[in-house]
């Protein structure tokens, strides 16, 4: 059933999500709720078909970072918080056939997860052998003849066991390849993202700016189907919309494993729910990552460092003259603000809290397994090299003009990006 439902979510993502609202997609899809949790929906039967290049132009370099794929949450307290909530009104005999039913999936996954948390999954290991098995089919060129490929990961073990499952499919594919792993505390200022103590702080104190957001939806519906007398768990300290928001965050997370029904406890919510409590968590990766004025425009530039080396990696492969592949595999963290700052179609987008999920969607930027991949191509007898943006293995815009899209000029790119990647930012 997973497999179905995220193949039908996935073509009615490229058909016509951009023609739906964000209520209208989750009210289809439920799955694409999960913020940060949602499994990457793509595969070779429902990706849309590549724009050729220009006569004479063929791939020979392609520079990528990618999330790390589907896992497990990542604190024990993401399962185990919301069973102690309801094992306490088990006890004392509150909680309806519902709620009954409920507590003994959250028991299970609890189970499931002890030393577990925030390790990579079984779909996660697939999602990354997909992703690089097309990327080789696609761009051949890239990985013929004496091809290099140099892989880099954090030194978090889910994007290790990553860059691991997708190294191993390329290899299998492209014996001869030479290919070159680290994972080392090293580059974490690039692979990992973020810039250090007082950028952590900023991130947090944006945070706080979209708590005055409301819910937008009433917990009495939630709470009356788990309790036998919702005002017991008011009595006793059950807060509603913690036990609400915890349980949306569980059900989201079930679709990143084969061994679960990634829709069982969706049916705890209605569609309106699940669009209240999505648009919240939305506005707050936007205010700390995106391109938002509650972050004075710094959300992005926290990506800075992997901004500058792939950008400057890139231009020293263009001189060389070589071929290849730079992949790079961090976190969700890194991948959103970078998406900001290379600009890619609507991510950057700046706007009205209130409107943001009209414009601004996390399932369109930051899945599990979410990736970029800057193509480069070059034409024999011509210095002019050309660079076509996927995201998500989706082609998508740049920044800058040009006369051959989805391709784009890379001394136009590369002098837009150096100079961004020179804006003064204060921190403080």
């Amino acid at each position: 059933m997973k497999r179905i439902l995220l193949i039908c979510a996935a073509v009615a993502m490229c058909a016509s999500v951009w023609a739906q609202t964000a209520r209208e997609t989750i009210a289809l899809h439920p799955n694409f709720c999960a913020i940060n949790h949602v499994a990457y929906p793509y595969s070779e039967s429902n990706l849309p078909a590549l724009t050729a290049a220009p006569a004479g132009y063929e791939p020979f370099y392609i520079a990528h970072y990618g999330r790390h794929g589907s896992r497990w949450q990542s604190s024990m307290r993401a399962y185990e918080e919301p069973v102690k909530m309801l094992e306490k009104a088990e006890k004392a005999g509150q909680l309806t056939a519902s709620g009954i039913r409920l507590l003994t999936i959250l028991r299970k996954a609890a189970v499931d997860a002890t030393l577990r948390t925030g390790e990579l999954s079984d779909i996660g290991a697939e999602q990354h052998q997909g992703i690089a098995r097309r990327m080789g089919n696609r761009f051949p060129e890239v990985f013929a003849g004496d091809a290099v490929v140099d892989a880099k990961s954090s030194v978090v073990i889910r994007c290790i066991l990553s860059m691991t499952n997708a190294v191993t499919t390329l290899k299998a594919a492209y014996p001869h390849l030479r290919i070159t792993t680290d994972a080392s505390a090293h580059d974490q200022h690039f692979t990992g993202g973020g810039q250090g103590e007082d950028t952590l702080a900023h991130r947090m104190r944006s945070a706080l700016d979209v708590k005055s957001l409301p819910l937008g939806c009433s917990t009495d519906r939630f709470m009356a189907q788990l309790f036998v007398h919702p005002s017991w768990a008011k009595e006793n300290k059950i807060d509603a919309k913690d036990l609400m928001s915890r349980v949306f965050t569980v059900a989201g997370a079930l679709q990143n494993h084969h061994a679960y029904d990634d829709t069982e406890l969706f049916s705890y919510f209605t569609s309106d729910e699940l669009f209240h409590l999505w648009r919240v968590l939305n506005a707050r990766w936007y205010v700390r990552y995106g391109n938002a004025e509650e972050n004075g425009h710094r959300g992005p530039f926290t990506a800075r460092e992997h901004f500058k080396e792939m950008i400057t990696t890139a231009d020293s492969i263009v001189r060389s003259g070589k071929h290849g592949a730079s992949l790079r595999f961090g976190h969700d963290t890194l991948l959103l603000p970078l998406a900001c700052l290379l600009e890619l179609g609507n991510a950057n987008y700046c706007g009205d809290l209130e409107t943001l999920h009209e414009h601004w969607r996390s399932y369109e930027l930051f899945l599990m397994a979410g990736n970029i991949q800057l193509v480069f191509y070059r034409k024999a007898g011509s210095d002019d090299v050309l660079v076509k943006a996927l995201f998500n293995e989706q082609e998508t815009t740049l920044p800058v003009p040009t006369d051959q899209a989805p391709y784009y000029h890379w001394s136009d790119l590369r002098d837009y990006y150096l100079k961004k990647a020179a804006t003064p930012i204060d921190w403080n």
